[in-house]
């Protein structure tokens, strides 16, 4: 009985995807530059930040506003153009989303969305896409063309507006 017990615990610890859950596969909404909408699932893209739907940005050095977070969301439904999207789970957040790493046509969403500059490593829960920020940032590309609070920063500003 004691060796069919370690059995089953080395075999649960053995496949941790079980406990995440099978991936998503659809045609995605875009709701914003990091959440899609797959048949009803909200699903928030695991390890990175994008600027929020109302968030502005200012370009340097004309420091002329634009709606970079809108931009951000445009880009990634450009991107996807109505291709099948599947996405991993990874986790779920506090709001019951499906946190996850999602890709169309073989490409990982998060790691486009990053290197693209229309989102930011979100390095306190992962350092996945924290080298694709710095090239990003380097190559001055999307957000990093701009001054911008980071998405965590303006939120945390407008939470109560």
């Amino acid at each position: 009985m004691k060796n069919i017990l370690s059995l089953l615990v080395i075999f649960l610890f053995s496949f941790p995807v079980f406990a995440q859950g099978a991936p998503v596969v659809g045609v995605a909404s875009v709701i914003d530059g990091d959440t899609l909408d797959i048949h009803g699932k909200r699903i928030r893209f695991h390890g990175i930040d994008a600027p929020e739907s109302s968030q502005l940005c200012y370009q340097l050095p004309s420091q002329q506003a634009w709606r970079c977070g809108q931009k951000a969301a445009l880009a990634l439904s450009d991107y996807i153009a109505g291709r099948t999207v599947t996405c991993e789970p990874k986790d779920t957040d506090q709001y019951g989303r499906t946190i996850a790493v999602c890709s169309a046509g073989g490409v990982s969403l998060n790691a486009w969305m990053v290197s693209n500059g229309w989102a930011v490593a979100y390095a306190r829960y992962s350092r996945d896409y924290v080298g694709l920020e710095a090239q990003a940032r380097t190559a001055r590309v999307g957000i990093w063309g701009s001054a911008f609070d980071a998405p965590w920063d303006y939120r945390a500003k407008n939470r109560n507006r």
